[in-house]
Protein backbone atom coordinates (compact mmCIF):
# COMPACT_ATOMS: atom_id res chain seq x y z
CA UNK A 1 0.00 0.00 0.00
CA UNK A 2 2.83 2.41 0.78
CA UNK A 3 4.22 1.48 -2.52
CA UNK A 4 0.89 2.55 -4.52
CA UNK A 5 0.40 5.57 -2.53
CA UNK A 6 3.81 7.22 -3.41
CA UNK A 7 3.22 5.99 -7.27
CA UNK A 8 -0.07 7.87 -7.26
CA UNK A 9 1.99 11.05 -5.49
CA UNK A 10 4.31 10.72 -7.83
CA UNK A 11 1.42 10.86 -10.88
CA UNK A 12 -0.56 13.41 -8.88
CA UNK A 13 1.52 17.00 -10.15
CA UNK A 14 -0.04 15.98 -14.13
CA UNK A 15 -3.64 15.94 -12.27
CA UNK A 16 -6.41 18.62 -11.85
CA UNK A 17 -7.94 16.97 -8.92
CA UNK A 18 -8.99 13.15 -7.31
CA UNK A 19 -12.17 11.56 -7.52
CA UNK A 20 -12.24 9.61 -4.65
CA UNK A 21 -14.43 6.56 -4.47
CA UNK A 22 -16.55 5.11 -1.75
CA UNK A 23 -18.91 2.37 -1.11
CA UNK A 24 -22.40 3.76 -0.92
CA UNK A 25 -22.75 0.90 1.61
CA UNK A 26 -20.38 1.49 4.24
CA UNK A 27 -19.29 5.15 2.89
CA UNK A 28 -17.03 6.45 6.02
CA UNK A 29 -15.51 2.97 6.73
CA UNK A 30 -14.33 2.83 2.88
CA UNK A 31 -13.12 6.43 3.34
CA UNK A 32 -8.95 6.51 3.94
CA UNK A 33 -7.80 9.83 5.24
CA UNK A 34 -4.36 9.57 3.71
CA UNK A 35 -5.92 9.70 -0.29
CA UNK A 36 -7.46 13.48 0.93
CA UNK A 37 -4.09 14.16 2.12
CA UNK A 38 -2.62 12.91 -0.77
CA UNK A 39 -4.94 15.33 -3.15
CA UNK A 40 -3.86 18.29 -0.77
CA UNK A 41 -5.22 21.83 -2.27
CA UNK A 42 -6.48 19.86 -5.67
CA UNK A 43 -10.36 19.67 -5.87
CA UNK A 44 -11.82 16.25 -4.46
CA UNK A 45 -14.96 14.43 -5.67
CA UNK A 46 -16.06 11.89 -3.44
CA UNK A 47 -18.26 9.54 -5.59
CA UNK A 48 -20.55 7.24 -3.11
CA UNK A 49 -20.57 4.16 -5.68
CA UNK A 50 -23.08 1.04 -5.80
CA UNK A 51 -26.31 2.99 -4.54
CA UNK A 52 -28.27 0.54 -6.34
CA UNK A 53 -27.22 -1.35 -3.19
CA UNK A 54 -27.58 1.28 -0.61
CA UNK A 55 -30.87 2.63 1.40
CA UNK A 56 -31.45 6.00 2.58
CA UNK A 57 -28.80 6.35 4.93
CA UNK A 58 -26.38 6.58 2.09
CA UNK A 59 -28.55 10.07 1.10
CA UNK A 60 -28.17 10.73 4.65
CA UNK A 61 -24.28 10.30 4.59
CA UNK A 62 -24.34 12.45 1.41
CA UNK A 63 -25.75 15.11 2.86
CA UNK A 64 -24.28 15.33 5.55
CA UNK A 65 -21.03 15.34 3.65
CA UNK A 66 -22.44 17.99 1.45
CA UNK A 67 -23.13 20.14 4.74
CA UNK A 68 -19.23 19.83 5.62
CA UNK A 69 -18.17 21.65 2.17
CA UNK A 70 -17.33 18.46 0.35
CA UNK A 71 -18.13 17.78 -3.21
CA UNK A 72 -19.93 14.92 -3.16
CA UNK A 73 -22.24 12.61 -5.35
CA UNK A 74 -24.12 9.08 -5.46
CA UNK A 75 -24.28 6.91 -8.54
CA UNK A 76 -24.53 3.43 -9.65
CA UNK A 77 -21.72 2.90 -12.14
CA UNK A 78 -24.18 0.44 -14.28
CA UNK A 79 -26.66 3.05 -14.61
CA UNK A 80 -25.89 4.95 -17.58
CA UNK A 81 -26.63 8.56 -15.65
CA UNK A 82 -23.51 7.91 -13.90
CA UNK A 83 -21.46 9.59 -16.80
CA UNK A 84 -23.63 12.81 -17.12
CA UNK A 85 -23.47 12.77 -12.91
CA UNK A 86 -19.92 12.83 -12.59
CA UNK A 87 -19.27 14.67 -15.45
CA UNK A 88 -20.96 17.36 -14.40
CA UNK A 89 -19.44 17.20 -11.01
CA UNK A 90 -15.80 17.53 -12.44
CA UNK A 91 -16.81 20.22 -14.94
CA UNK A 92 -18.42 22.05 -11.82
CA UNK A 93 -15.06 21.46 -9.76
CA UNK A 94 -12.37 22.75 -12.87
CA UNK A 95 -14.62 25.29 -14.31
CA UNK A 96 -13.05 28.10 -12.53
CA UNK A 97 -9.25 26.86 -14.14
CA UNK A 98 -11.03 26.08 -17.26
CA UNK A 99 -12.20 29.44 -17.57
CA UNK A 100 -8.44 30.97 -16.98
CA UNK A 101 -7.33 28.46 -19.64
CA UNK A 102 -9.75 29.50 -22.28
CA UNK A 103 -8.96 33.37 -21.16
CA UNK A 104 -5.60 32.52 -22.49
CA UNK A 105 -6.50 30.96 -25.72
CA UNK A 106 -5.54 27.62 -24.33
CA UNK A 107 -7.53 24.13 -24.50
CA UNK A 108 -6.55 21.54 -23.04
CA UNK A 109 -8.32 18.05 -21.73
CA UNK A 110 -8.18 17.72 -17.44
CA UNK A 111 -7.35 15.18 -15.55
CA UNK A 112 -8.89 13.38 -12.24
CA UNK A 113 -7.28 10.37 -10.28
CA UNK A 114 -9.16 7.79 -9.46
CA UNK A 115 -8.39 6.36 -6.13
CA UNK A 116 -10.33 4.35 -3.42
CA UNK A 117 -9.74 1.24 -0.93
CA UNK A 118 -9.93 -2.14 -2.99
CA UNK A 119 -13.60 -3.13 -5.19
CA UNK A 120 -15.05 0.44 -4.32
CA UNK A 121 -16.42 -0.12 -8.13
CA UNK A 122 -13.59 2.65 -9.35
CA UNK A 123 -12.46 0.46 -12.62
CA UNK A 124 -16.46 -0.35 -13.76
CA UNK A 125 -16.80 3.71 -13.00
CA UNK A 126 -13.97 4.53 -15.23
CA UNK A 127 -15.77 2.00 -18.12
CA UNK A 128 -18.89 3.72 -17.85
CA UNK A 129 -17.38 7.07 -18.35
CA UNK A 130 -15.14 5.45 -21.29
CA UNK A 131 -17.81 4.12 -23.12
CA UNK A 132 -16.08 0.75 -23.10
CA UNK A 133 -14.11 -1.75 -21.23
CA UNK A 134 -10.80 0.10 -20.98
CA UNK A 135 -10.03 -0.86 -17.12
CA UNK A 136 -10.12 -4.24 -15.67
CA UNK A 137 -13.31 -4.96 -13.59
CA UNK A 138 -14.36 -7.90 -10.50
CA UNK A 139 -16.44 -8.45 -7.47
CA UNK A 140 -13.22 -8.74 -5.21
CA UNK A 141 -10.18 -6.65 -4.04
CA UNK A 142 -6.94 -6.19 -5.93
CA UNK A 143 -7.70 -6.64 -9.70
CA UNK A 144 -6.86 -3.34 -10.77
CA UNK A 145 -2.41 -4.11 -11.06
CA UNK A 146 -1.56 -1.16 -12.27
CA UNK A 147 -2.04 2.54 -13.16
CA UNK A 148 -3.21 3.90 -16.62
CA UNK A 149 -4.72 6.95 -18.28
CA UNK A 150 -8.21 6.48 -19.93
CA UNK A 151 -9.77 8.79 -22.24
CA UNK A 152 -13.22 9.92 -20.63
CA UNK A 153 -14.56 12.38 -23.67
CA UNK A 154 -14.27 15.57 -21.63
CA UNK A 155 -11.54 14.65 -19.44
CA UNK A 156 -9.22 11.71 -18.30
CA UNK A 157 -9.19 9.09 -15.24
CA UNK A 158 -6.41 7.29 -13.85
CA UNK A 159 -7.39 3.81 -12.80
CA UNK A 160 -5.04 3.29 -9.42
CA UNK A 161 -4.90 -0.03 -7.24
CA UNK A 162 -7.10 0.26 -3.91
CA UNK A 163 -5.00 1.36 -0.66
CA UNK A 164 -6.32 0.55 2.72
CA UNK A 165 -5.95 3.09 4.93
CA UNK A 166 -2.82 2.70 7.20
CA UNK A 167 -4.78 2.07 10.36
CA UNK A 168 -8.70 1.49 10.71
CA UNK A 169 -10.68 4.36 12.69
CA UNK A 170 -12.14 0.96 14.55
CA UNK A 171 -12.77 -2.46 14.30
CA UNK A 172 -16.20 -1.73 13.25
CA UNK A 173 -15.12 0.11 9.78
CA UNK A 174 -12.57 -2.40 9.29
CA UNK A 175 -15.38 -5.48 9.46
CA UNK A 176 -17.40 -3.58 7.05
CA UNK A 177 -14.54 -3.63 5.01
CA UNK A 178 -14.66 -7.03 5.25
CA UNK A 179 -18.16 -7.29 4.73
CA UNK A 180 -18.27 -5.27 0.95
CA UNK A 181 -15.22 -7.53 -0.07
CA UNK A 182 -12.62 -4.41 0.18
CA UNK A 183 -10.60 -6.88 2.62
CA UNK A 184 -9.02 -10.14 0.82
CA UNK A 185 -11.20 -12.78 1.07
CA UNK A 186 -8.18 -15.26 1.53
CA UNK A 187 -7.28 -13.91 5.10
CA UNK A 188 -10.56 -13.72 6.26
CA UNK A 189 -12.03 -16.24 8.82
CA UNK A 190 -15.85 -16.28 7.36
CA UNK A 191 -17.29 -17.99 10.71
CA UNK A 192 -16.19 -14.88 12.58
CA UNK A 193 -17.23 -12.42 10.06
CA UNK A 194 -20.45 -13.59 9.94
CA UNK A 195 -21.47 -13.80 13.70
CA UNK A 196 -20.16 -9.94 13.31
CA UNK A 197 -22.33 -9.00 11.18
CA UNK A 198 -25.49 -10.72 12.20
CA UNK A 199 -24.52 -9.44 15.90
CA UNK A 200 -24.75 -5.70 13.72
CA UNK A 201 -27.16 -6.28 11.13
CA UNK A 202 -29.76 -7.81 14.10
CA UNK A 203 -29.86 -4.11 15.26
CA UNK A 204 -30.24 -1.81 12.20
CA UNK A 205 -31.96 -4.70 10.36
CA UNK A 206 -33.83 -7.23 11.94
CA UNK A 207 -36.36 -7.65 9.51
CA UNK A 208 -34.19 -8.80 6.97
CA UNK A 209 -32.77 -11.26 8.73
CA UNK A 210 -36.11 -12.78 9.65
CA UNK A 211 -37.54 -12.53 6.20
CA UNK A 212 -34.45 -14.24 4.71
CA UNK A 213 -33.12 -16.60 7.40
CA UNK A 214 -36.35 -16.88 10.07
CA UNK A 215 -33.98 -15.15 12.73
CA UNK A 216 -35.95 -13.37 15.42
CA UNK A 217 -33.39 -12.94 17.84
CA UNK A 218 -30.93 -14.49 20.09
CA UNK A 219 -26.97 -14.74 20.22
CA UNK A 220 -25.25 -14.71 17.47
CA UNK A 221 -24.20 -18.43 17.34
CA UNK A 222 -28.13 -19.01 17.78
CA UNK A 223 -28.30 -16.91 14.50
CA UNK A 224 -26.23 -18.83 12.84
CA UNK A 225 -27.92 -22.05 13.83
CA UNK A 226 -31.17 -20.55 12.77
CA UNK A 227 -29.44 -19.45 8.98
CA UNK A 228 -27.62 -23.26 8.44
CA UNK A 229 -31.28 -24.59 9.14
CA UNK A 230 -32.97 -22.76 7.30
CA UNK A 231 -31.01 -23.07 4.37
CA UNK A 232 -30.59 -26.64 4.47
CA UNK A 233 -26.67 -26.16 5.52
CA UNK A 234 -26.39 -29.53 7.30
CA UNK A 235 -23.44 -32.00 7.33
CA UNK A 236 -23.97 -35.96 7.61
CA UNK A 237 -24.72 -36.75 11.26
CA UNK A 238 -26.78 -33.45 11.64
CA UNK A 239 -24.31 -30.96 12.60
CA UNK A 240 -24.40 -27.52 10.66
CA UNK A 241 -22.02 -26.80 7.80
CA UNK A 242 -21.18 -23.38 9.45
CA UNK A 243 -18.30 -22.89 6.65
CA UNK A 244 -21.32 -22.90 4.03
CA UNK A 245 -23.92 -21.10 6.16
CA UNK A 246 -21.49 -18.14 7.00
CA UNK A 247 -20.15 -17.84 3.40
CA UNK A 248 -23.58 -17.66 2.27
CA UNK A 249 -24.58 -14.80 5.33
CA UNK A 250 -22.00 -12.79 3.67
CA UNK A 251 -22.42 -13.58 -0.35
CA UNK A 252 -26.03 -12.82 0.74
CA UNK A 253 -25.30 -9.13 1.69
CA UNK A 254 -22.65 -8.76 -1.17
CA UNK A 255 -25.56 -9.55 -3.81
CA UNK A 256 -28.08 -7.57 -2.36
CA UNK A 257 -30.17 -10.51 -1.48
CA UNK A 258 -30.86 -9.15 1.93
CA UNK A 259 -32.17 -5.61 0.00
CA UNK A 260 -30.86 -2.48 0.23
CA UNK A 261 -28.40 -1.67 3.66
CA UNK A 262 -26.26 0.86 4.23
CA UNK A 263 -23.73 -0.38 7.55
CA UNK A 264 -22.71 3.15 8.56
CA UNK A 265 -24.27 6.59 9.81
CA UNK A 266 -23.87 9.93 9.94
CA UNK A 267 -22.46 10.25 13.27
CA UNK A 268 -19.86 7.48 11.58
CA UNK A 269 -18.33 11.04 10.02
CA UNK A 270 -17.42 13.00 13.50
CA UNK A 271 -14.40 13.59 14.05
CA UNK A 272 -13.53 13.17 9.94
CA UNK A 273 -11.88 15.96 7.45
CA UNK A 274 -12.97 15.67 4.17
Amino acid sequence: MSRAMRSMRDSLSSADGVMIVLDARCPVSSFNPELKKLAGAKPVLYVLNKADLADGRADAILDRMKNMGAAAIKINSHNPSSKRDITGAIEKLTAEKRERALSRGQTRTFRFMAAGVPNTGKSALINALAGAKRAETGDKAGVTRGKQWISCGAFDIMDNPGTMPPSFLSGKHAARLAYVGSVNDDILDFGELALEFLAETFITYPERLKERYGIEGGEPVEMLNKACARRGFILRGGEFDYERGARAIIDDFRKGRLGKMTLDSPDDLNGIEL
